[in-house]
Parts: structure tokens; sequence; C-alpha cells
């Protein structure tokens, strides 16, 4: 078979998965414009106005928490919790050193250390650190400093958290996540057990963006349908 014609299926199949996932990226955008919106109108009832409605992290939130609720980055506690844990370090880092370029890296380097510590690894928290640094916390009062990582930061958060749960009940997604049972049958036939999956884990030097229990699941199912189709 020619290189023309393989590169010709390659492209086929591609178009044919995109056209597949179009209705679930149009149920997530649908879902972040409510997430976003919602996250505008009710912070911005309460949030001073020296301060934002809203600030652009929760739009990178809104990504996971929509398009892939299954992810441990995606979490409640990692949404809630990353996001404000990371711009209160930022305005602190910000208070504490003046020089701009030297407190934007050490908030985001830090902000990534003690989100991997207390288990609120999430992405956008970067991003949270950085937009707290770029207030310039030394020049606002100090009140407006105090006030930043729960509004609208922690409100925002928690606000796209809530609709989350909303949406994704009628989405046909659970969230926040838990893995389906995967039968005992099942589990026997396909001969993987969790320690094996646990112990290739620890073998590896890499950090998966993916839970345990849906990894052992979808090797379990791999294996029972490889099996099927085996021939005896």
């Amino acid at each position: 078979m020619s290189t023309a014609v393989i590169n010709f299926f390659a492209h086929f199949t591609r178009f044919k998965t995109a056209l597949q996932n179009a209705p679930y990226a149009m149920l997530a955008g649908l879902g972040a414009v409510c997430g976003i919106m919602a996250c505008l109108v009710l912070t911005g009832l309460v949030t001073p106005a020296t301060l934002p409605a809203i600030v652009a992290p929760i739009g990178a939130s809104s990504v996971l928490v929509f398009a892939l609720p299954a992810s441990p980055l995606a979490t409640p506690r990692a949404v809630i919790g990353g996001n404000t844990l990371s711009a209160a370090i930022g305005i602190a880092i910000g208070l504490l050193i003046p020089n701009p370029l030297l407190a934007a890296g050490l908030a985001v380097g830090l902000a990534i250390v003690l989100m991997a510590a207390s288990r609120t690894l999430h992405p956008p928290g970067g991003a949270a650190a950085l937009t707290a640094v770029m207030l310039h916390p030394n020049t606002l009062p100090f009140s407006t400093d105090l006030t930043f990582p729960l509004l609208p930061v922690c409100l925002n958060s928690s606000i796209l958290v809530g609709v989350g749960m909303l949406f994704h009940r009628f989405s046909g997604h659970s969230y926040p996540h838990r893995a389906p049972t995967v039968p005992l049958q099942t589990q026997q036939e396909a001969g993987l057990k969790h320690e094996d999956i646990v112990s290739a884990l620890n073998a590896t030097d890499d950090v998966f963006d993916i839970d345990t229990k849906d990894l052992e699941r979808l090797l379990i199912l791999a294996e029972h349908h490889a099996k099927q189709h085996r021939p005896p």
C-alpha cells in the first residue's frame, strides 16, 4: 500500500474521531459557558470594586471541570484548594519580594510544590499564583491583598465546582469522579490485580494524569476484551 493511501486513511480516521467527539466537546463547551457566567454574576455581587469579578485561571479550570471531569487534576479539592492556595502564595511572594521577575518565578514554583504536598495539584493554580504577583500587591491596600485569594479566587472556584456538579448530573458523567466498579468475574478472567497496577506505577519515573482505579479498570477491560477475541 502506498504512503499516500496510508496517509489518507490516517487523516480520515482522525476526522472520523473528531466527528464522534464533537457532541461531547459541545456539551463541555456549554458547561463552561454556564460555569463562567455563574462566576461572573455571583462573584460580582460581593467582590469589592478594587478587585475583578473573575480571574483568568478560572477559564483554564473550566476546561478541566467540564471537559476532563475524571482527571485527578479536576477534583473539587484540586480546583478550590489549588487555586486558592496558589493565589495566597502569589500575594505573599509579591509582598515579600519587590523584584517582579524573581517574584513571578518563585510564586509559581512554590505553588507547584505546595499543591503537590497538599494533594491539590491543579495546573491553573500556577496561573493564579502568577496573576496574584502581577497585581503588584505592594501597591494595593493590605486589606485588598488579604481579600484576593478569597474574593474572587476561592469564590470563583467554588461556584465553578458547584455548577460542574450540577451540570454533570445531566451530562452522564460523575463529578466528583468515581471510577465504576469492574464485575468480579471480569477481574478474575483478566488475571490482573490491584497490586500489579501499583507495582507497575511505582516502577516508572513519571506521574500520570489518571486515577489508579480508572487505570486498573481500563487495563482489566482491555485484557478481558483481548481474551474474548483471542483464538483458542
